[in-house]
């Protein structure tokens, strides 16, 4: 009977001692799981960037062919030409989701333009070349608009992870920080009207 209560007595001792043990076990697997889905939060918005800075470059190597082909029928709209140039040379030199955006906002400005010198040539509209531009261009834009909305659902669900309890306590100690959203301005993108119609 001695022997009995004496392991009784060791099995909850054993007990007592093991519940410290299990809790800051499952504390430590909760905080490796919670920073393991940071990581892979920001990896995936980091992604997603790429993505928008592929198609952002893929366009800004079409736009000088579209411009020479556009030269070589209306000679005389040097300032649209320069203007593209120089939204093409800020777009190449904009760092970060909020430049970006507004350097975008400023290319699609300079090409809706573009597009309105070139609407005024029928001849240029009927040319193969141009045509062909136009359609690389329009697939262009529908992928840059896509890596937008991909990035953006990304930077969403990252800023959410570490601004929303328990992922705010790690985040800040693990130097992960909120990034910016891939906006463009309202009114700027009210006032611009780019036509692919051909006459």
């Amino acid at each position: 009977m001695y022997a009995i209560i004496l392991l009784s007595m060791s099995v909850s001792t054993a007990v007592v001692a093991l519940v410290p043990l299990l809790v800051v076990g499952f504390i430590t697997l909760a905080a490796i799981l919670l920073y393991n889905g940071l990581v892979l939060s920001r990896n995936r918005t980091r992604e997603a960037w790429s993505g928008i800075d592929v198609q952002l470059k893929r366009r800004s190597s079409l736009i000088p062919n579209l411009v020479e082909t556009v030269k070589g029928y209306a000679t005389h709209e040097h300032s649209v030409f320069t203007e593209v140039a120089e939204a093409r040379g800020a777009l190449a030199k904009a760092a970060g989701p909020v430049a970006m955006a507004a350097a975008d906002q400023t290319l699609t400005s300079a090409l809706g333009r573009l597009m309105a010198v070139a609407e005024a040539y029928p001849q240029l509209q009927a040319a193969p070349g141009f045509q062909q531009l136009q359609e690389e261009l329009t697939d262009t834009e529908e992928k840059v608009a896509y890596a937008r909305q991909f990035y953006n659902q990304n930077a969403l669900d990252y800023n959410t992870r570490i601004q929303t309890f328990p992922g705010n306590l790690f985040a800040g100690w693990f130097g992960f920080v909120a990034v910016d959203f891939f906006n463009t301005d309202e009114t700027a993108r009210q006032d611009v009207k780019v036509s692919f119609a051909t006459s």
